[in-house]
């Protein structure tokens, strides 16, 4: 029943004027959103500060490492349930899971003052600046 609606719709979308032939499509696609892992990234005298959007994301499942002046950033979602019924049928599925990485570079950064906050859905790093290079590896804690 769920494949014959999921099809009379489809079906719908791909016969007639071009105006309608992707009209809902790219609603199905949402999740790729999430593995660009979009972001600000702001730069005063005194710190720089990255917001990145990370929706449906554990704060258990982010990683933040601080080395050579490179921030890296990684999340792993976990949110997928099959809720299709016993015979496989689902009209659409637009969550996934899987791990995702994002690197960014910031010169003279004092490395031990470095925060992260999670909340709402949002990582909000904190890069103090320093005047003195420092290249040591540092993990950083999410609040």
């Amino acid at each position: 029943m769920a494949n014959d609606i999921s099809n009379r719709f489809n079906d719908l979308l791909d016969s007639g004027d071009e105006f309608f032939k992707n009209f809902g499509r790219p609603l199905m696609n949402l999740s790729d959103s999430f593995k660009e892992l979009r972001s600000d990234v702001q730069e005063t005298e005194t710190d720089y500060t990255v917001a990145i959007d990370v929706p449906g994301v554990d704060k258990k499942d982010i990683s933040i490492d601080f080395k050579d002046n490179t921030l890296t950033v990684s999340a792993k979602r976990q949110s997928f349930t099959d809720r299709s019924d016993k015979d496989g049928n689902m009209i659409a599925s637009e969550r996934s899971s899987g791990r995702f990485t994002r690197q960014y570079h910031f010169p003279d950064v004092d490395h031990e003052k470095i925060g992260a906050k999670y909340e709402d859905g949002v990582l909000t790093i904190t890069l103090p600046k320093t005047t003195e290079g420092q290249s040591k590896t540092h993990k950083i804690e999410v609040q």
